[in-house]
């Protein structure tokens, strides 16, 4: 089994880290840092390089994720994966196994994130994996 965080080094991203680094520490699992990257719209010039540039966000971002983890002596996997956040962190959870899913909230309001359809909100809802959603601090 695997635990699988949805990092993006948002406030709240930092914060789900450290708990995803102590929950695969504690169970001696792989941490599998994901990063979606779906870029709207779909064709031409302008979604390749938007598309290329939250790709390169993500790389950053995650080898932030991964040397924060080395630190810590857990193993880690990398996922860019070209969906939205909250489909990208359900595609890895069910491709590895995950005991959990790990995602930070932004400390939106539960109706603002209803209507708007927050990452943590959305996997509530569609995962068959157990979320574990960290407040920020």
């Amino acid at each position: 089994m695997t635990v699988v965080l949805g990092y993006d080094e948002s406030p709240g991203a930092e914060r789900a880290l450290r708990v995803a680094i102590e929950v695969s520490a504690a169970f001696g699992e792989l941490l599998v840092l994901v990063y979606g990257a779906a870029a709207p719209g779909g064709t031409g010039e302008e979604y390749r390089t938007h598309h290329e540039a939250l790709r390169q966000a993500g790389r950053t971002a995650l080898n932030h994720a991964v040397q924060t983890a080395a630190t810590a002596g857990v193993p880690t996997a990398v996922e860019i994966i070209d969906e939205k956040p909250a489909q990208a962190l359900i595609e890895a959870a069910n491709r590895h196994g995950a005991r959990v899913i790990v995602v930070g909230s932004w400390g939106e309001s539960p109706i603002r994130g209803a209507l708007l359809g927050s990452t943590p909100h959305k996997l509530l809802h569609l995962s068959d994996v157990p979320v574990l959603c960290v407040p920020t601090g």
